[in-house]
């Protein structure tokens, strides 16, 4: 038997890309002093539409192991060589992130190397999830789910609580890599990374959430992603007063509620672009999501380092918008020209056949 993968969904492409996009746009305003309150995530406790975007992608990530990496299971192919694949191309983007933040340290001649990032959460991810796709089947996935949700919960509750700095979480974060953290206070010994060790375990878990709704989306039942949408945005409401919804922390409560909107939204673009044939917007981003993540990245690092990042944004954006609109619009509008930017490149890309994998 042939081992093929599943025919391409256009709106998992789609919805990809629009949350790559979603990326570029709420990471490069034009100035961190002036950005639309939706356009910056939570301080702490919260969930803004900002902080959608890192789980959305992680969800699709999920989907696409559904997509891809199952139906080769199931057509017969050599778990052991599937298990090598996923394993090495995990291994790859953890690669590619510390190689980013290698670029990144060594431009800015910052004091510290950060090890920790977002590359490096899906590479980890991809790997684990992955795993379990080939090994486990749907009830044993579930289970894991609701493991690492609930005991995820349990471990920061027994353990002092869900505050910035005195979480296990951040006092991980600390021990482990001290001023190489996000956030790192000399003073006190106190320090904290968003894509830490021990957050990154409750994102495994949206990212099986994806994993059972691209299997759903892959069997035409569609009809489930919405009721489950449903469900998991109302359990992560309840839960969020015991468990407040929180992004750094990446609690249980925020994996359902956001897992709930990326559930809508799949459901969503499948009726609209796979069924009623509405336009893939977005999928030029989606077919290079990765190549457009760190390609805009080493992009900034660059200009900031060779200091045109503000005469660009100043000229180009400020200079003349912000005395007639205000300083908030010259940066929106920065950040989408920089979105737009990108979004010519990787369309240039996809039209050429250029779909780099890493």
């Amino acid at each position: 038997m042939p081992v093929t993968a599943a025919p391409r969904f256009q709106s998992v492409d789609a919805l990809r890309g629009l949350t790559v996009a979603a990326m570029l746009l709420v990471n490069n305003p034009g100035d961190w002093g002036h950005v639309y309150a939706p356009l910056l995530h939570s301080q702490w406790h919260g969930c803004t539409p900002t902080d959608l975007v890192f789980p959305f992608f992680l969800f699709i990530v999920g989907v696409s192991i559904a997509l891809g990496v199952v139906p080769r299971r199931q057509a017969g192919g050599d778990r052991g060589r599937l298990q090598c694949a996923v394993l090495w191309r995990a291994a790859r983007i953890v690669g590619l992130g510390l190689l980013l933040h290698l670029v990144a340290w060594w431009l800015s001649d910052a004091e510290h190397f950060r090890p920790w990032g977002v590359l490096q959460r899906i590479g980890l991810c991809f790997a684990v999830v992955g795993v379990l796709a080939l090994h486990t089947r749907a009830r044993v996935q579930w289970l894991c789910f609701a493991v690492l949700l609930i005991g995820y919960w349990g471990l920061l509750g027994w353990t002092g609580g869900y505050e910035p700095w005195t979480n296990l979480a951040s006092r991980i974060d600390a021990g482990m890599l001290g001023p190489h953290a996000y956030l790192f206070d000399a003073a006190t010994g106190r320090g904290h990374d968003p894509e830490g060790l021990l957050a990154t375990l409750p994102a495994v878990a949206t990212t099986l959430l994806g994993l059972r709704a691209g299997d759903w989306l892959r069997h035409r039942q569609v009809r489930r992603l919405w009721l489950a949408g449903l469900a998991a945005l109302a359990l992560g409401a309840l839960w969020s007063p015991l468990f407040p919804l929180n992004k750094n922390l990446w609690t249980s409560s925020y994996v359902l509620w956001t897992g709930g909107w990326a559930m809508l939204a799949l459901a969503a673009c499948h009726a609209l672009v796979d069924l009623r044939g509405w336009p893939a917007l977005g999928r030029s981003f989606g077919a290079n999501a990765i190549a457009a993540y760190a390609g805009s990245a080493l992009m900034v690092h660059v200009f900031a380092a060779l200091g045109w990042w503000e005469p660009v944004y100043r000229i180009g954006f400020s200079g003349w918008m912000a005395p007639r609109f205000g300083p908030y619009l010259p940066s929106l509008a920065f950040a989408l020209a920089f979105v737009a930017l990108w979004w010519g490149i990787v369309r240039w890309m996809d039209r050429r056949g250029w779909h780099p994998k890493i």
